[in-house]
């Protein structure tokens, strides 16, 4: 081994600001950008005009390696003023990575739709920054790459006016080659980018929205995603990790180098290997000998003794391991030198999919428990936030997913790094359509020239995961029920199954039959929404072989806290006007049994899913309430994000969450009733009380009186229902019983007069790195301390110290205040602020929080 254990410095948690190893240098490029957004085009470019020139970005990614040739002459932009030294940007805005330009809003944008969120996401936007080279970076032996995470979209770079490339998936990761262009001291960095209106089917942001990174290393390299790591033998005593490394050379010379790579355990505690830790296995040098311009694969396999492995809690650990690749050449003196030190992430587990059972990890059955996500992250937008992102898994392993689909597109990086850590499953996702749109500017206009590039490119990111469990696609494409649909879904898995043959793929249909075309050649069936109805099991019937999963369920939308009457007594019902909806004020009922046409309440998904035991597991559409898609109310006028989260656009859990809880763990001893119990509207009206659990019986007592003791009926009911309560003010309380045991209580009281304002934060201390996030609850409360559930009290947030107010919100799809506001009326009683600490700094940051005639509430927050 060439170099302490102690220099592996890229095992600091995931969105680190910089990492370096011998001979590899990685460093944030987040800081100190300039920024200008144009709603018409500023510069006479488009992806039309840049497109023969940033094809050939793709080549590294197809089968046909030299399929793009840049035309020759000079590329468009280079006399764009924007990408011009002498160019004077003081004007515009100065701001750090990631960024989202449409987050701040305003509300209503021209020309974007309800589904898309109605916030500006359209226009040019141009960045600029100044980067500066040094003599050692221009001396001909580095390679200097510039990394994107993702850019929305279309993005194209310049670096001192000449075109370096780009990318147009704005999902993408994607690498340019910055070293012919660089010259020592100051560089013009300018990137490009370009949305349409029109361009999805829900809000996805725009800018440079995830990290930018600037890597240096020896021309002689291990390639981008130049590693790929399998273990095809596991066992409790010992386990087989193969590794491929990709060695690329960018010289002008043929060089020898040698390979070798070294296995360490990652210390969970501390997520990073243990300071003077041995490697627990090493695979045997290579020597190689690399052509100019070439990249050459090694081969090489190693044993780990007594693996710990990887899988998903609570019954196993997610366990990790680095592997750490080494790359040595003599030189002229003789003496052999590191020269690149490439570390990958991995988990020893394996995965079968039992068509009869369901998902096997590690010989162990899991019920995949998962949800859908969309990209943004509330009120912060889809500019990446690793706290933002951490705050939402915790959420819902604390509900007990387990699984996650990435809708409908590639994700962050460090998602997968934090569903590593954590132990999620991933369903990963490539498309939401193919060739055939689903509205005007989507990437239909991109699928003939890029699909290929971007699958390969995402399957080569992503595959050491050991979160990952299978790919996606493609979601509901229009194409599913034609025999278009099994050619190009047949191509689509054919090109992953080359790239990663160690996962099986899948796509999310809700109109194929099960003799369609497209199931038949897909390795997993997905549905969406069809399997509760009976499409579960003939599917089955006809693909015996195949392993089935949801991969949409429910789609029940509610706003939290908000009761509507009457109640229906079925399980599972559309909305209507008469019942479920309140649309003049655009609220859709809490009581979690309502749906549009196509979905399901959490009963009925459960109920359906019982009845077929073979059915792997389910992803519910959606974990977390998203911007855009508001529907029903998406017409002009309407909302402005969705209904259809368990957990809402501020991070408020719904009732829902409960049921889920219920159903996910069941041994957790838990009760929740609902509604609320202040009604001065409803006395002597009929109020129905509903109590989530998993207990085998519940009673309920109002004010004091037992309203009968129900046997939960069978094992796939988790709703205790009384329809008959008649309201008036005091209380409920719930007691569940198990085995004959109380095993878990409950309790609502009627709420007095609004009289204070309760502040909490979800963490006491942060980092003070001006990233590190604080979420601040707001809850407006009588004078016992009881929240009063349909308070709406303006409630203004400010921040004492080195800390700023980032964002507010309440959860309420119908709220058309700005994000960065810091006035945000409660919503069912509840208001959140999001804190961020001032970079580099200690010490304390005091929120405050004020509403007119209540007392006011603080807390206080300790930055490390």
């Amino acid at each position: 081994m060439l170099f302490p254990v102690s220099s592996l410095l890229l095992l600091a948690i995931a969105g680190s600001a910089s990492a370096a190893t011998p001979g590899r240098d990685r460093s944030s490029l987040n800081a100190d950008w300039r920024f200008s957004r144009f709603t018409s085009n500023p510069d006479s470019l488009s992806y039309n005009t840049l497109r023969s020139w940033i094809l050939p970005q793709a080549n590294d990614f197809l089968v046909d390696g030299a399929k793009h040739t840049a035309p020759s002459g000079t590329a468009p932009g280079s006399n764009v003023a924007y990408v011009q030294a002498n160019f004077n940007d003081a004007g515009w805005q100065s701001l750090d990575l990631p960024h989202d330009w449409a987050i701040a809003g305003p509300w209503n944008a021209p020309g974007i739709s309800g589904g898309m969120g109605r916030l500006p996401t359209n226009g040019v936007g141009w960045y600029r920054k100044n980067l500066t080279a040094t003599a050692s970076d221009v001396d001909g032996t580095k390679s200097i790459f510039l990394d994107f995470d993702g850019a929305m979209s279309y993005a194209a770079v310049w670096l001192n006016g000449n075109l370096v490339g780009g990318w147009p998936y704005g999902y993408a990761s994607f690498r340019l080659d910055l070293t012919p262009y660089l010259k020592e001291g100051n560089n013009i960095l300018a990137v490009r980018l370009d949305n349409a209106v029109e361009n999805s089917r829900w809000y996805p942001g725009a800018g440079i929205y995830r990290n930018v990174w600037l890597v240096k290393v020896d021309k002689t390299h291990v390639a981008q995603y130049g590693t790929q790591i399998t273990t095809p033998s596991v066992s409790s005593s010992s386990a087989t990790v193969n590794v491929v490394v990709q060695v690329e050379n960018l010289g002008n010379a043929t060089r020898q180098v040698d390979v070798t790579t070294d296995i360490y355990e990652i210390d969970q505690s501390t997520n990073t290997v243990a300071s003077g830790a041995a490697a627990v296995a090493s695979i045997k040098p290579t020597t190689i000998s690399v052509g100019a311009g070439k990249k050459q694969a090694v081969n090489g396999s190693t044993a780990v003794a007594n693996p710990r492995l990887w899988g998903p809690p609570p019954a196993q650990t997610p366990n990790l391991y680095v592997a750490v690749t080494t790359l040595s050449a003599t030189g002229a003196n003789g003496t052999k030198t590191v020269i690149d030190t490439y570390e990958t992430r991995f988990g020893i587990r394996s995965i079968a999919y039992d068509p009869s059972k369901g998902l096997l990890v590690n010989g162990q059955h899991v019920y995949v428990q998962g949800v859908c996500n969309h990209l943004d992250q509330g009120a912060i937008g889809t500019a990446f936030n690793f706290r933002a992102t951490q705050r939402q898994l915790q959420t819902l392993q604390e509900m007990g997913a387990n699984a996650l689909r990435t809708s409908h597109n590639p994700p962050a990086p460090e998602l997968l790094d934090l569903a590593d850590t954590m132990g999620f499953l991933v369903l990963d996702e490539a498309f939401d359509c193919w060739s055939s749109g689903k509205v005007t500017n989507d990437y239909h206009l991109l699928y003939s020239d890029w699909h290929e590039a971007d699958l390969r490119a995402f399957i080569r990111r992503d595959r050491n995961h050991p979160s990952v469990i299978a790919w996606s696609i493609g979601n509901e494409v229009s194409e599913q029920s034609s025999s278009q649909g099994g050619s190009l879904g047949q191509q689509l898995q054919n090109i992953a199954h080359s790239e990663d043959p160690t996962r099986q793929c899948t796509t999310a249909m809700n109109a194929a039959g099960p003799t369609a075309a497209l199931p038949g050649v897909i390795d997993i069936i997905g549905l969406n929404y069809e399997g509760e109805t009976g499409a579960y099991g003939s599917f089955h019937s006809r693909f015996p072989n195949k392993m089935i999963w949801g991969t949409e369920t429910a789609s029940c939308i509610s706003s939290r806290g908000t009761y509507l009457f009457p109640v229906t007594s079925a399980n599972s019902a559309v909305y209507s006007t008469s019942g479920g909806a309140d649309g003049t004020h655009h609220y859709l009922s809490a009581y979690e049994l309502f749906t549009p046409g196509w979905g399901s309440s959490p009963d009925g998904v459960f109920a359906g899913q019982d009845r077929y035991p073979f059915v792997a597991g389910e992803f519910v559409w959606t974990g977390f309430d998203y911007i855009g898609e508001p529907t029903p109310y998406g017409g002009s006028g309407g909302a402005r994000s969705s209904y259809f989260g368990i957990v809402d656009l501020a991070g408020f859990r719904k009732d829902r969450f409960y049921l889920y809880q219920a159903r996910w763990r069941p041994d957790l001893p838990s009760a929740h009733i609902l509604p609320h119990w202040t009604w001065p509207d409803r006395v002597g009206q009929t109020t129905p009380v509903h109590v989530f659990s998993a207990a085998d019986e519940v009673e309920l007592f109002v004010n004091g009186a037992s309203a009968g003791r129900l046997k939960r009926p069978n094992a796939s009911t988790y709703r205790f229902r009384w329809d008959s309560v008649k309201y008036a003010p005091g209380s409920l309380r719930a007691v569940a019983y198990k085995d004959g045991k109380q095993w878990a209580v409950d309790e609502r009281r009627t709420a007095g007069d609004a009289a204070a304002l309760n502040v909490t934060v979800d963490r006491a201390a942060i980092a003070g790195d001006g990233k590190d996030l604080a979420y601040v609850s707001v809850a407006v409360v009588d004078a016992n301390g009881t929240v009063v559930p349909r308070a709406s009290n303006e409630v203004t947030f400010s921040v004492s110290g080195p800390g700023q107010l980032v964002a507010t919100d309440n959860g309420d799809p119908t709220d058309y205040t700005a994000f960065p506001s810091a006035a945000r009326k409660a919503f069912s009683g509840l208001a959140m602020g999001i804190v961020r600490a001032q970079k580099g700094q200690t010490g304390q940051v005091t929120v405050t929080a004020k509403a007119d005639g209540l007392a006011q509430g603080q807390v206080t927050i300790t930055l490390n």
